[in-house]
């Protein structure tokens, strides 16, 4: 979908960003990525909701594969699960494998607007980062 890379900085203009410091921004990109997701798309989101994909998230064995059985109980033929297994390398039984599906296909169900809400805040995100360029370069003086 999206990489944050050296790609990512050029495309905002922070190519020139000292090496020692483009894998710490990357990754303060990253988590407010995540928040800012993690917020927009719990909105509308039920607590029985928000706490079952928790549960998934925190690869809670238990509920993963009820909730595996119940909505993906074929998982393993599933393209997306076999594409997961394949770039990860990791067994089909593999908790951090199953989670990362169960979460996938969670959002679709739940939350079927998880990629448009993942493009719109990064765009957000790169517009507030792209309006602060100067002064994260150093070359402006606050």
């Amino acid at each position: 979908m999206f990489k944050l890379d050296e790609k990512f900085l050029e495309d905002i203009g922070l190519n020139d960003l000292p090496e020692e410091q483009k894998k710490p921004f990357l990754q303060h990109i990253y988590d407010e990525l995540e928040l800012r997701v993690g917020t927009k798309l719990s909105d509308g989101l039920s607590d029985e909701q928000l706490e079952e994909f928790e549960s998934i998230i925190d690869r809670q064995d238990a509920t993963i594969t009820a909730w595996l059985a119940k909505y993906s109980p074929d998982y393993v033929n599933d393209v997306v699960f076999i594409g997961l297994q394949k770039a990860t390398n990791l067994e089909v039984t593999n908790i951090n494998l199953k989670s990362e599906y169960a979460a996938t296909k969670w959002l679709e169900i739940n939350r079927p607007d998880y990629k448009q809400v993942v493009a719109q805040v990064l765009e957000e995100l790169k517009k507030e980062v792209v309006g602060s360029r100067d002064i994260i370069l150093g070359s402006q003086k606050s």
